[in-house]
Protein backbone atom coordinates (compact mmCIF):
# COMPACT_ATOMS: atom_id res chain seq x y z
CA UNK A 1 0.00 0.00 0.00
CA UNK A 2 1.35 3.45 -0.90
CA UNK A 3 2.17 5.98 1.77
CA UNK A 4 -0.58 8.26 0.44
CA UNK A 5 -3.20 5.55 0.84
CA UNK A 6 -1.96 4.42 4.21
CA UNK A 7 -1.96 7.95 5.63
CA UNK A 8 -5.43 8.72 4.29
CA UNK A 9 -6.89 5.48 5.64
CA UNK A 10 -5.27 5.97 9.05
CA UNK A 11 -6.54 9.54 9.18
CA UNK A 12 -10.08 8.46 8.29
CA UNK A 13 -10.01 5.76 10.96
CA UNK A 14 -8.96 8.33 13.59
CA UNK A 15 -11.69 10.73 12.44
CA UNK A 16 -14.33 8.00 12.62
CA UNK A 17 -13.41 6.85 16.11
CA UNK A 18 -13.48 10.42 17.39
CA UNK A 19 -16.86 11.08 15.81
CA UNK A 20 -18.34 7.77 16.94
CA UNK A 21 -17.29 8.52 20.50
CA UNK A 22 -19.29 11.75 20.25
CA UNK A 23 -22.28 10.19 18.46
CA UNK A 24 -22.82 7.15 20.72
CA UNK A 25 -24.29 7.97 24.13
CA UNK A 26 -22.34 6.68 27.13
CA UNK A 27 -23.59 8.63 30.13
CA UNK A 28 -25.26 5.79 32.03
CA UNK A 29 -24.01 2.27 32.81
CA UNK A 30 -26.57 0.78 30.40
CA UNK A 31 -25.52 3.18 27.65
CA UNK A 32 -21.86 2.40 28.24
CA UNK A 33 -22.59 -1.33 27.92
CA UNK A 34 -24.30 -0.78 24.56
CA UNK A 35 -21.57 1.62 23.44
CA UNK A 36 -18.95 -1.04 24.10
CA UNK A 37 -20.85 -3.45 21.87
CA UNK A 38 -21.33 -0.86 19.13
CA UNK A 39 -17.62 -0.05 19.11
CA UNK A 40 -16.53 -3.70 19.05
CA UNK A 41 -16.29 -4.04 15.26
CA UNK A 42 -15.10 -0.44 14.58
CA UNK A 43 -12.24 -0.90 17.06
CA UNK A 44 -11.03 -4.11 15.42
CA UNK A 45 -8.31 -3.80 12.77
CA UNK A 46 -10.07 -2.36 9.72
CA UNK A 47 -9.31 -0.33 6.61
CA UNK A 48 -11.49 2.76 7.13
CA UNK A 49 -12.07 2.75 3.37
CA UNK A 50 -15.59 4.19 3.26
CA UNK A 51 -14.96 7.22 5.45
CA UNK A 52 -11.65 7.82 3.66
CA UNK A 53 -13.45 7.87 0.32
CA UNK A 54 -16.00 10.31 1.71
CA UNK A 55 -13.36 12.65 3.10
CA UNK A 56 -11.16 12.56 0.00
CA UNK A 57 -14.03 13.01 -2.46
CA UNK A 58 -15.05 16.12 -0.54
CA UNK A 59 -11.50 17.47 -0.61
CA UNK A 60 -11.02 16.61 -4.28
CA UNK A 61 -13.90 18.93 -5.13
CA UNK A 62 -12.63 21.73 -2.92
CA UNK A 63 -14.58 20.98 0.26
CA UNK A 64 -13.35 21.07 3.85
CA UNK A 65 -13.04 18.14 6.23
CA UNK A 66 -15.45 19.65 8.75
CA UNK A 67 -18.21 19.53 6.11
CA UNK A 68 -18.18 15.76 6.04
CA UNK A 69 -16.51 14.33 9.18
CA UNK A 70 -19.77 13.35 10.84
CA UNK A 71 -21.23 11.93 7.62
CA UNK A 72 -18.11 9.80 7.13
CA UNK A 73 -18.63 8.35 10.62
CA UNK A 74 -22.28 7.63 9.79
CA UNK A 75 -21.18 5.61 6.75
CA UNK A 76 -18.93 3.56 9.02
CA UNK A 77 -21.87 2.98 11.39
CA UNK A 78 -23.93 1.65 8.50
CA UNK A 79 -21.03 -0.51 7.32
CA UNK A 80 -20.60 -2.18 10.70
CA UNK A 81 -24.34 -2.60 11.19
CA UNK A 82 -24.50 -4.40 7.85
CA UNK A 83 -21.55 -6.58 8.88
CA UNK A 84 -23.22 -7.57 12.17
CA UNK A 85 -26.44 -8.55 10.45
CA UNK A 86 -24.59 -10.21 7.56
CA UNK A 87 -22.54 -12.34 9.97
CA UNK A 88 -25.74 -13.58 11.64
CA UNK A 89 -27.44 -14.28 8.29
CA UNK A 90 -24.41 -16.16 6.94
CA UNK A 91 -23.57 -17.98 10.17
CA UNK A 92 -20.04 -16.56 9.93
CA UNK A 93 -17.47 -17.57 12.52
CA UNK A 94 -14.88 -14.78 12.21
CA UNK A 95 -14.82 -11.07 11.59
CA UNK A 96 -11.55 -9.14 11.37
CA UNK A 97 -9.54 -11.93 12.91
CA UNK A 98 -11.78 -12.49 15.96
CA UNK A 99 -15.05 -14.31 16.64
CA UNK A 100 -18.09 -12.66 15.07
CA UNK A 101 -20.12 -10.72 17.62
CA UNK A 102 -23.01 -13.19 17.62
CA UNK A 103 -20.56 -15.99 18.42
CA UNK A 104 -19.38 -14.14 21.53
CA UNK A 105 -22.59 -12.52 22.75
CA UNK A 106 -25.41 -14.42 21.03
CA UNK A 107 -27.66 -13.64 18.08
CA UNK A 108 -30.16 -11.39 19.94
CA UNK A 109 -27.40 -9.10 21.24
CA UNK A 110 -25.71 -8.90 17.83
CA UNK A 111 -28.94 -8.04 16.03
CA UNK A 112 -29.84 -5.39 18.59
CA UNK A 113 -26.35 -3.89 18.36
CA UNK A 114 -26.72 -3.59 14.59
CA UNK A 115 -30.16 -2.03 15.06
CA UNK A 116 -28.66 0.48 17.51
CA UNK A 117 -26.07 1.51 14.91
CA UNK A 118 -28.80 2.11 12.34
CA UNK A 119 -30.84 4.11 14.85
CA UNK A 120 -27.87 6.33 15.73
CA UNK A 121 -27.11 7.12 12.08
CA UNK A 122 -30.10 9.38 11.44
CA UNK A 123 -29.41 12.22 13.90
CA UNK A 124 -25.99 13.24 12.55
CA UNK A 125 -27.37 13.34 9.00
CA UNK A 126 -30.11 15.75 10.09
CA UNK A 127 -27.48 17.87 11.84
CA UNK A 128 -25.79 18.39 8.48
CA UNK A 129 -28.12 21.34 7.93
CA UNK A 130 -25.84 23.36 10.21
CA UNK A 131 -22.67 22.15 8.47
CA UNK A 132 -23.46 22.34 4.75
CA UNK A 133 -26.88 24.02 4.54
CA UNK A 134 -30.38 22.64 4.11
CA UNK A 135 -30.18 21.79 0.41
CA UNK A 136 -26.94 19.79 0.58
CA UNK A 137 -27.98 18.15 3.86
CA UNK A 138 -31.24 16.89 2.34
CA UNK A 139 -29.38 15.70 -0.77
CA UNK A 140 -26.93 13.75 1.42
CA UNK A 141 -29.83 12.27 3.40
CA UNK A 142 -31.53 11.22 0.15
CA UNK A 143 -28.35 9.56 -1.12
CA UNK A 144 -27.86 7.67 2.14
CA UNK A 145 -31.50 6.53 2.09
CA UNK A 146 -30.99 5.31 -1.48
CA UNK A 147 -27.79 3.54 -0.42
CA UNK A 148 -29.60 1.66 2.36
CA UNK A 149 -32.35 0.54 0.00
CA UNK A 150 -29.87 -0.68 -2.62
CA UNK A 151 -27.86 -2.54 0.04
CA UNK A 152 -30.77 -4.41 1.59
CA UNK A 153 -32.19 -5.25 -1.84
CA UNK A 154 -28.81 -6.66 -2.87
CA UNK A 155 -28.61 -8.71 0.32
CA UNK A 156 -32.18 -9.94 -0.19
CA UNK A 157 -31.30 -10.98 -3.74
CA UNK A 158 -28.27 -12.98 -2.60
CA UNK A 159 -30.17 -14.61 0.26
CA UNK A 160 -32.99 -15.58 -2.09
CA UNK A 161 -30.53 -17.25 -4.44
CA UNK A 162 -29.15 -19.27 -1.54
CA UNK A 163 -32.56 -20.12 -0.12
CA UNK A 164 -33.97 -21.22 -3.50
CA UNK A 165 -30.67 -22.83 -4.57
CA UNK A 166 -30.42 -20.78 -7.74
CA UNK A 167 -27.21 -21.43 -9.66
CA UNK A 168 -28.31 -20.66 -13.22
CA UNK A 169 -26.84 -17.17 -12.98
CA UNK A 170 -24.87 -15.09 -15.45
CA UNK A 171 -21.99 -12.75 -14.73
CA UNK A 172 -24.44 -9.91 -15.32
CA UNK A 173 -26.62 -11.32 -12.52
CA UNK A 174 -23.61 -11.44 -10.21
CA UNK A 175 -22.58 -7.91 -11.14
CA UNK A 176 -26.08 -6.56 -10.49
CA UNK A 177 -26.10 -8.12 -7.03
CA UNK A 178 -22.61 -6.83 -6.20
CA UNK A 179 -23.40 -3.29 -7.31
CA UNK A 180 -26.42 -3.25 -5.02
CA UNK A 181 -24.98 -5.12 -2.04
CA UNK A 182 -21.38 -3.85 -2.02
CA UNK A 183 -20.67 -1.02 -4.46
CA UNK A 184 -23.43 1.27 -3.28
CA UNK A 185 -22.53 1.46 0.38
CA UNK A 186 -18.78 0.92 0.00
CA UNK A 187 -17.99 3.20 -2.95
CA UNK A 188 -20.87 4.97 -4.68
CA UNK A 189 -22.48 6.56 -1.63
CA UNK A 190 -19.19 7.61 0.07
CA UNK A 191 -18.00 9.31 -3.13
CA UNK A 192 -21.36 10.93 -3.80
CA UNK A 193 -22.02 12.30 -0.31
CA UNK A 194 -18.48 13.63 -0.05
CA UNK A 195 -18.90 15.36 -3.40
CA UNK A 196 -22.33 16.70 -2.47
CA UNK A 197 -20.97 18.19 0.75
CA UNK A 198 -18.39 20.05 -1.36
CA UNK A 199 -21.08 21.39 -3.72
CA UNK A 200 -20.72 19.06 -6.71
CA UNK A 201 -22.98 19.68 -9.70
CA UNK A 202 -25.36 16.95 -10.96
CA UNK A 203 -23.19 16.31 -14.03
CA UNK A 204 -20.14 15.85 -11.80
CA UNK A 205 -21.99 13.34 -9.62
CA UNK A 206 -23.06 11.46 -12.73
CA UNK A 207 -19.46 11.37 -14.01
CA UNK A 208 -18.16 9.97 -10.69
CA UNK A 209 -20.77 7.18 -10.63
CA UNK A 210 -19.06 4.75 -13.07
CA UNK A 211 -15.74 5.27 -11.28
CA UNK A 212 -17.25 4.25 -7.93
CA UNK A 213 -19.41 1.47 -9.36
CA UNK A 214 -16.60 -0.31 -11.22
CA UNK A 215 -14.25 0.13 -8.28
CA UNK A 216 -16.86 -1.55 -6.06
CA UNK A 217 -17.19 -4.50 -8.43
CA UNK A 218 -13.42 -5.02 -8.54
CA UNK A 219 -13.22 -4.71 -4.75
CA UNK A 220 -15.84 -7.44 -4.19
CA UNK A 221 -14.25 -9.85 -6.66
CA UNK A 222 -10.89 -9.36 -4.93
CA UNK A 223 -12.64 -10.10 -1.63
CA UNK A 224 -13.99 -13.33 -3.14
CA UNK A 225 -10.46 -14.24 -4.25
CA UNK A 226 -8.95 -13.52 -0.84
CA UNK A 227 -11.55 -15.79 0.72
CA UNK A 228 -10.09 -18.75 -1.16
CA UNK A 229 -6.38 -18.02 -0.91
CA UNK A 230 -4.60 -19.84 1.89
CA UNK A 231 -1.89 -18.26 3.99
CA UNK A 232 -3.66 -14.90 4.26
CA UNK A 233 -3.20 -14.27 7.97
CA UNK A 234 -4.11 -10.59 7.56
CA UNK A 235 -7.41 -11.40 5.85
CA UNK A 236 -9.27 -11.75 9.14
CA UNK A 237 -12.12 -13.90 7.87
CA UNK A 238 -12.67 -17.63 7.74
CA UNK A 239 -10.80 -19.33 4.90
CA UNK A 240 -13.19 -20.65 2.22
CA UNK A 241 -16.12 -19.15 4.12
CA UNK A 242 -17.88 -18.50 0.81
CA UNK A 243 -17.85 -22.26 0.10
CA UNK A 244 -19.06 -23.15 3.58
CA UNK A 245 -21.85 -20.57 3.25
CA UNK A 246 -22.75 -21.37 -0.38
CA UNK A 247 -22.18 -17.81 -1.61
CA UNK A 248 -22.76 -17.01 -5.27
CA UNK A 249 -19.43 -15.65 -6.48
CA UNK A 250 -18.07 -15.14 -9.97
CA UNK A 251 -15.50 -17.80 -9.07
CA UNK A 252 -18.07 -20.49 -8.27
CA UNK A 253 -20.30 -19.56 -11.21
CA UNK A 254 -17.31 -19.99 -13.55
CA UNK A 255 -16.41 -23.33 -11.95
CA UNK A 256 -19.94 -24.72 -12.28
CA UNK A 257 -20.03 -23.74 -15.96
CA UNK A 258 -16.81 -25.67 -16.63
CA UNK A 259 -17.30 -28.85 -14.57
CA UNK A 260 -18.64 -31.98 -16.19
CA UNK A 261 -22.27 -32.79 -15.42
CA UNK A 262 -21.55 -35.26 -12.62
CA UNK A 263 -19.13 -32.98 -10.78
CA UNK A 264 -21.41 -29.98 -11.26
CA UNK A 265 -24.29 -31.91 -9.69
CA UNK A 266 -22.06 -32.97 -6.81
CA UNK A 267 -20.88 -29.39 -6.27
CA UNK A 268 -24.41 -27.97 -6.25
CA UNK A 269 -25.59 -30.65 -3.84
CA UNK A 270 -22.66 -29.88 -1.53
CA UNK A 271 -23.26 -26.13 -1.67
CA UNK A 272 -26.94 -26.64 -0.80
CA UNK A 273 -26.09 -28.34 2.48
CA UNK A 274 -25.74 -26.31 5.68
CA UNK A 275 -22.45 -25.44 7.27
CA UNK A 276 -21.84 -27.24 10.57
CA UNK A 277 -22.47 -25.36 13.76
CA UNK A 278 -19.87 -25.88 16.52
CA UNK A 279 -22.35 -27.70 18.77
CA UNK A 280 -23.47 -29.90 15.89
CA UNK A 281 -19.89 -30.70 14.94
CA UNK A 282 -19.16 -31.86 18.49
CA UNK A 283 -22.31 -34.00 18.59
CA UNK A 284 -21.59 -35.64 15.23
CA UNK A 285 -18.03 -36.39 16.35
CA UNK A 286 -19.39 -38.00 19.52
CA UNK A 287 -21.81 -40.14 17.49
CA UNK A 288 -18.94 -41.31 15.28
CA UNK A 289 -16.85 -42.18 18.35
CA UNK A 290 -19.72 -44.14 19.89
CA UNK A 291 -20.25 -46.08 16.68
CA UNK A 292 -16.52 -46.82 16.35
CA UNK A 293 -16.47 -48.09 19.95
CA UNK A 294 -19.41 -50.42 19.22
CA UNK A 295 -21.65 -48.55 21.66
CA UNK A 296 -24.02 -47.43 18.91
CA UNK A 297 -25.40 -49.53 16.06
CA UNK A 298 -25.03 -48.29 12.48
CA UNK A 299 -28.81 -47.93 12.26
CA UNK A 300 -28.90 -45.94 15.51
CA UNK A 301 -26.05 -43.73 14.30
CA UNK A 302 -27.85 -43.00 11.02
CA UNK A 303 -31.18 -42.33 12.76
CA UNK A 304 -29.65 -39.86 15.23
CA UNK A 305 -27.58 -38.18 12.52
CA UNK A 306 -30.73 -37.74 10.44
CA UNK A 307 -32.49 -36.07 13.36
CA UNK A 308 -29.55 -33.74 13.89
CA UNK A 309 -29.33 -32.84 10.21
CA UNK A 310 -33.05 -32.23 9.70
CA UNK A 311 -34.52 -31.48 6.28
CA UNK A 312 -31.37 -29.71 5.08
CA UNK A 313 -29.38 -32.93 5.12
CA UNK A 314 -25.99 -33.55 6.73
CA UNK A 315 -23.71 -30.54 7.07
CA UNK A 316 -20.70 -29.97 4.84
CA UNK A 317 -17.39 -31.36 5.97
CA UNK A 318 -13.85 -30.14 5.41
CA UNK A 319 -12.93 -32.89 2.94
CA UNK A 320 -15.83 -32.02 0.65
CA UNK A 321 -15.06 -28.30 0.81
CA UNK A 322 -11.43 -29.10 -0.06
CA UNK A 323 -12.65 -31.17 -3.03
CA UNK A 324 -14.62 -28.20 -4.32
CA UNK A 325 -11.68 -25.88 -3.76
CA UNK A 326 -9.55 -28.19 -5.93
CA UNK A 327 -12.16 -28.10 -8.71
CA UNK A 328 -11.96 -24.31 -8.67
CA UNK A 329 -8.24 -24.59 -9.42
CA UNK A 330 -8.84 -27.20 -12.11
CA UNK A 331 -11.25 -24.87 -13.92
CA UNK A 332 -8.97 -21.82 -13.79
CA UNK A 333 -11.69 -19.89 -12.01
CA UNK A 334 -9.36 -17.78 -9.87
CA UNK A 335 -7.54 -16.49 -12.94
CA UNK A 336 -10.88 -15.77 -14.60
CA UNK A 337 -12.00 -13.77 -11.56
CA UNK A 338 -8.72 -11.81 -11.42
CA UNK A 339 -9.11 -10.82 -15.06
CA UNK A 340 -12.71 -9.79 -14.41
CA UNK A 341 -11.67 -7.63 -11.45
CA UNK A 342 -8.83 -6.07 -13.44
CA UNK A 343 -11.17 -5.04 -16.26
CA UNK A 344 -13.48 -3.26 -13.84
CA UNK A 345 -10.63 -1.60 -11.96
CA UNK A 346 -9.17 -0.30 -15.21
CA UNK A 347 -12.61 0.97 -16.25
CA UNK A 348 -12.82 2.82 -12.93
CA UNK A 349 -9.46 4.46 -13.58
CA UNK A 350 -10.55 5.57 -17.06
CA UNK A 351 -13.79 7.02 -15.66
CA UNK A 352 -11.84 9.03 -13.08
CA UNK A 353 -9.39 10.28 -15.71
CA UNK A 354 -12.37 11.53 -17.71
CA UNK A 355 -13.20 13.78 -14.72
CA UNK A 356 -9.85 15.59 -14.85
CA UNK A 357 -11.14 18.67 -16.74
CA UNK A 358 -13.10 19.70 -13.61
CA UNK A 359 -11.23 17.67 -10.96
CA UNK A 360 -7.92 19.54 -10.51
CA UNK A 361 -4.69 17.86 -9.37
CA UNK A 362 -4.54 17.36 -5.61
CA UNK A 363 -3.50 14.75 -3.03
CA UNK A 364 -7.19 13.85 -2.75
CA UNK A 365 -7.43 13.13 -6.48
CA UNK A 366 -4.23 11.11 -6.24
CA UNK A 367 -5.84 9.07 -3.45
CA UNK A 368 -8.83 8.25 -5.66
CA UNK A 369 -6.52 7.13 -8.46
CA UNK A 370 -4.41 5.04 -6.05
CA UNK A 371 -7.51 3.05 -5.13
CA UNK A 372 -7.59 1.53 -8.61
CA UNK A 373 -4.44 -0.51 -7.91
CA UNK A 374 -5.24 -0.94 -4.22
CA UNK A 375 -8.49 -2.84 -4.78
CA UNK A 376 -6.57 -5.43 -6.80
CA UNK A 377 -3.49 -5.66 -4.58
CA UNK A 378 -4.99 -5.57 -1.10
CA UNK A 379 -4.55 -8.58 1.18
CA UNK A 380 -7.43 -7.91 3.58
Amino acid sequence: MSGLLSEALDEARDVVLQELDAIIPGGTPDQRLLKELILDYPLRAAKGLRPALCLQACRALGGREDMVRRTAAVLELYHNAFLLHDDVEDGSHLRRGAPALHREHGVPVAINTGDAMLALALGPLLENTARVGLGRALHILERVAHMVRESVEGQALELSWIQRQVWDLSEDDYTRMVVQKTAWYSFIAPVQVGAIAAGARPDQLAALLPFARDLGIAFQVQDDLLNLEEGRDAYGKEWAGDLWEGKRTIILLHTLRHLDAADADRARALLARPRPEPATEALVAELCALRAAGELTPAGHDRLLSRISGDAGPPKDAAEVAWLRDRIDDCGSLAHARAFATRHARAAGEALTACHPWLPPSPARDFLHALVDYVLERTR
